[in-house]
């Protein structure tokens, strides 16, 4: 595993920052390569249906993200979802239940506001995360002012 994470990084697919003993690794969004490889990703962990359908029929989504074990690339069984926006949360429950039951994991979601998206923002920052859907200029601006 060590020896793969470290051609990974050698390749500047991912970062490597070290803490102590620890060394934590976060995909490089730089490298040419991030978007087709994040897009793979999506496809192979069924959540791009799930996001899909989400901004399709949830109302007034701003961003959607994995957070923790998925978005290190860990298959845990469980997907930490974060949703930022207005939310229908019984539709989302529908969504969920539908979509566990295809790919054959559990997904937990949390549905923020967009302000309480950013006054949780420094400790979102400190977890493992992978943005997999962005409203365009409103999280660009957000990005930019913050």
């Amino acid at each position: 595993m060590r020896e793969e994470l470290n051609r990974l990084t050698e390749a500047q697919l991912l970062r490597a920052q070290k803490n102590g003993r620890e060394v934590r690794y976060q995909a490089n969004d730089k490298h040419p390569l991030f978007s087709e490889l994040k897009s793979i990703a999506k496809k192979v962990l069924g959540i791009d249906r799930v996001i899909e359908e989400i901004i399709e029929q949830l109302g007034d989504l701003k961003m959607a993200m994995i957070m923790d074990d998925y978005a290190e690339g860990r298959d845990s069984g469980i997907i930490d979802l974060v949703l930022v926006g207005l939310i229908d949360q019984r539709l989302l429950a529908e969504l969920v239940a539908k979509t566990e039951g295809y790919i054959k994991r559990k997904i937990r979601t949390l549905c923020l506001t967009w302000d309480e998206y950013n006054n949780l923002a420094p400790t979102l920052a400190k977890r493992p995360r992978l943005i997999l859907w962005e409203q365009g200029e409103t999280v660009e601006k957000q990005r930019l002012l913050g």
